[in-house]
């Protein structure tokens, strides 16, 4: 029983992505999904499609392999937003491009946020080194952080967001309660008491009420990391209300109207059950979904020769090269030994011993004879075995071709039925998100033979991605 290759669009409905960009009420497109499933190439791509449309347009990456500003050519990409040149900007459009500096938007927000003095304590602080560059959440909240910034200057009228590669989605989405969460904990506000309370008063303060805590946390932190965690938390304090109004402000606009999210997957269990996941998220925040990106599909121009089929061949081609062994055989059917004449297909002049019956046997008195210098009495047996052996080297050399002609396409045949067993089970996977979220609409972009490195493999994927649901084209 053989699947189709793709989603039936009577079965679910069909993400039309260029009428999204398009639409300039769209102004920020969140790309969404688990790791490794190609959110940077699939945000790159929009943008340099909807450039290309007549947008102004801005995309954020968190991609620490760079491979965005290699796409775009540019040598590398940072926390401000470069243009990218090389576009067709015939329709007045524009692309810029970005690489989220995760420690460098955390400065930004101190420097903006408290006066010089405090800011360079925070900043000189070695726990907030710490914090700034690899706190657990950190990159995903100053991913939200950086676009409330972008969407607040106003320059562009369309943002294109690659969030950070989490082990889960849902990391940036949590990541600003998460750091609410943090910022509202007990532990913090343990630290903030000497501070609040002030000098002495404060510490003995901490040492009679929390004594227990802060020796577990000496213990653990050791000492000097607890006075500087101390001292960042002090001079954090009235920072810490301003966090949590802007992820606040930043939640609420990924739930306005104006925003689009793209939850990108691969046709692969893991990918589409988290991509599940996430759209049930969505849902529960209110949040708008455009639709479902599915990454890497596979198709096949020979899809009517079924797997079965396909392996059924090979092993027929198979057993006739175990069967009919060609040479091999040829050498046991005309070695002087076998004491029997070769058959007929095998020796195609079988009159060579055959004197009486053939003009090549003639006796060797005749004019053409002595021409050749032949003597007197003397036969021409030695040509019929030439004639003989180099029958048997033909017929050799076609029957090895034949044997490997026939072991490259059994391993052909092999591949295909691979493939297509391939296509089966994405082709389930892809029914079972679909019988489980009918109502999220669907593009698919073929597989490509290798990595996308310029624009123009950009530019490929973005009319694969609004070409819908054909990947009989894909690698």
């Amino acid at each position: 029983m053989t699947s189709s290759l793709s989603l039936n669009a009577t079965d679910t409905h069909v993400l039309d992505v260029d009428p999204l960009i398009d639409d300039p009420r769209t102004r920020i497109v969140v790309c969404c999904g688990s790791g490794g499933v190609g959110k940077t190439t699939t945000a790159a791509a929009l943008g340099l499609r909807a450039a290309e449309r007549g947008r102004k347009v801005v995309v954020l990456t968190i991609d620490p392999a760079r491979r965005l500003a290699q796409s775009m050519g540019i040598d590398s990409l940072d926390n401000t937003p470069r243009r990218v040149k090389g576009i067709d900007d015939t329709a007045g459009g524009e692309l810029h491009a970005m690489m989220l500096d995760m420690k460098r938007t955390f400065d930004e927000i101190v420097e903006a946020h408290a006066d010089g003095q405090r800011a360079e304590a925070i900043l000189g602080n070695p726990f907030y080194q710490s914090l700034s560059a690899g706190f657990a959440g950190t990159q995903e909240y100053m991913a939200m952080e950086k676009l409330g910034q972008l969407r607040a200057q106003d320059e562009w009228d369309l943002i294109v967001v690659d969030t950070p590669p989490s082990r889960s989605a849902l990391d940036f989405l949590d990541a600003p309660k998460r750091l609410g969460s943090f910022l509202d904990g007990k532990l913090i506000r343990v630290l903030m008491a000497p501070a609040k309370v002030g000098g002495r008063a404060g510490m003995k303060f901490l040492n009679v009420g929390m004594s227990m805590m802060t020796g577990a946390l000496g213990k653990l932190l050791g000492g000097q990391l607890l006075r500087d965690v101390q001292t960042f938390v002090a001079a954090m304090d009235t920072m810490f209300g301003g966090f949590r109004t802007r992820a606040d402000a930043t939640y609420k606009l990924l739930q306005a109207p104006g925003t689009a999210f793209l939850v990108v997957a691969a046709p692969e269990r893991d990918a589409l059950r988290e991509a599940a996941y996430f759209v049930e998220r969505l849902a529960a925040e209110d949040m708008p979904l455009a639709g479902l990106v599915l990454n890497r599909v596979h198709g096949s121009g020979a899809a009517q020769l079924s797997a079965e089929r396909a392996l059924a061949a090979a092993e027929n081609l198979d057993e006739r090269g175990i069967v009919d062994q060609g040479g091999g055989n040829v050498e046991l059917r005309t070695s002087p030994e076998a004491g029997s004449p070769a058959p007929a297909r095998d020796t195609p002049d079988e009159h060579a011993q055959t004197p009486d019956k053939t003009p090549h046997n003639a006796p060797a008195t005749t004019p053409d004879s002595q021409a050749t210098g032949t003597p007197a009495g003397a036969t021409t047996d030695d040509a019929p075995a030439d004639h003989a052996t180099t029958d048997r080297a033909t017929t050799d050399r076609t029957a090895t071709d034949r044997t490997a002609t026939d072991q490259l396409t059994a391993g052909l045949l092999r591949l295909h039925a691979e493939r297509m067993q391939l296509l089966a089970r994405e082709q389930r996977t892809r029914d079972r998100f679909a019988a489980l979220h009918p109502e999220v609409a669907v593009t698919e972009v073929g597989a490509l033979p290798g990595d996308v490195h310029d624009l123009a493999g950009l530019r490929s994927i973005g009319d694969r991605l609004a070409a819908g649901t054909d990947p009989a084209g894909a690698a």
